[in-house]
């Protein structure tokens, strides 16, 4: 690849951008178990696939760049800002960090990240109080954190589409909701009807327009005999 607006090789650059973003997600999510870790490290996966095409190697031009051009004439496919899939397909030609898709990716990013910082404080606080998560974000939706790397991801996916992470999207989307509902089995076995009943009160991924009317004072209940991971990232337990 000699063309002298070929953007990639910054192999560098790459590394750095994926260790950012994994290492800011380890910080809030902290996995513990071996669930945990296998979701976690599909995560980053999807991530270190994302920056190793947009600053290493374009595999998905490179893959479809016959089509590309024959379809799109007009667009230097081996310049770095062609990447941006979306917005050369829909005709957006001046820089594309401006474009509608990335504008609304970065939305999404920034609203995937702040649900998964959001829902870390009161998850702590109720591991320290040993009692269900209830407020902050889980007020809203039981799995913050799972729909925040949902979001993030979509996010990413529009910034800069890749076959490798179209494919590995809505693996890694099934794999959450499996999560969340093992770990729901396991906070139903805890804490019984006053889990139950903050399942009927709060949505699991969607937050409700309308608010629930509360529930019963016995969300608080105790559990000092067992230490609680809160509502929705609660850990199976250790054999």
């Amino acid at each position: 690849m000699t063309h002298t607006d070929y953007g990639y090789g910054l192999w560098g650059l790459a590394l750095v951008n994926a260790a950012v973003f994994i290492l800011f997600a380890f910080s809030f999510f902290k996995p513990a178990t071996k669930r945990d870790w296998r979701s976690f490290g599909a995560f980053s996966a999807f991530i270190i696939a994302l920056f190793a095409e947009m600053y290493g190697f374009p595999l998905t031009i490179f893959v479809l760049s016959g089509w590309l051009q024959s379809h799109f004439p007009g667009i230097d496919w081996w310049s770095h800002d062609a990447g941006h899939l979306l917005e050369m397909m829909f005709g957006w030609r001046v820089n594309p960090h401006f474009g509608p898709f990335h504008i609304a990716s970065f939305v999404l990013i920034g609203a995937g990240f702040w649900l998964i910082s959001a829902g870390w404080a009161p998850l702590h606080a109720a591991q320290r109080a040993h009692k269900l998560a209830t407020t902050g974000i889980y007020a809203k939706v039981r799995h913050p954190q799972y729909v925040g790397f949902i979001l993030v991801m979509l996010g990413f996916l529009l910034q800069w589409p890749t076959l490798l992470t179209l494919a590995m999207f809505p693996v890694l989307v099934v794999m959450y909701f499996r999560l969340a509902w093992t770990e729901e089995k396991t906070a139903l076995a805890e804490f019984g009807e006053s889990y139950r009943d903050y399942m009927r009160r709060v949505p699991a991924f969607i937050p409700r327009c309308k608010r629930a009317p509360a529930g019963p004072a016995s969300l608080q209940v105790s559990a000092a005999d067992k230490p609680v991971r809160g509502v929705s990232e609660l850990d199976a337990p250790k054999r």
